[in-house]
């Protein structure tokens, strides 16, 4: 049976660009990174984390596999610093949606630089 979630594809018109964001505004590492005639993708994550997002061409997946659904996942990441990741992302000219207070805690959303929304909740 499953014992985790292991990937999360998340297909992508510019993977460098795409790729510095996550480094740069929300500190995930890159794992690894494959690259030939045929694809190209990059798994980054959180340090330690379990789980990891691979960065696929949208392009190039939407060719091998047109039954695919290529959209966004809807990914809610967990943070025990929100205010400071709230500010970062805000003071970085990110899109980020209003902070909402839910019954299981705050969250709020924001947007990377291809307008793939996520979520974002305090734990």
């Amino acid at each position: 049976m499953i014992t985790k979630i292991g990937q999360v594809m998340v297909y992508v018109n510019d993977l460098e660009a795409v790729k510095q964001f996550w480094i740069k505004y929300l500190d995930f590492e890159v794992i690894s990174e494959m690259k030939n005639e045929h694809m190209h993708w990059i798994e980054l994550a959180p340090k330690g984390a379990a789980t990891t997002i691979v960065l696929h061409n949208k392009e190039a997946i939407a060719k091998m596999s047109p039954e695919l659904n290529l959209g966004t996942p809807s990914l809610m990441f967990h943070t025990n610093q929100f205010d400071e990741l709230y500010h970062r992302l805000t003071s970085s000219n990110i899109t980020v949606g209003d902070i909402m207070e839910l019954p299981s805690g705050r969250v709020f959303n924001f947007a990377d630089i291809e307008s793939n929304y996520f979520a974002v909740m305090e734990v």
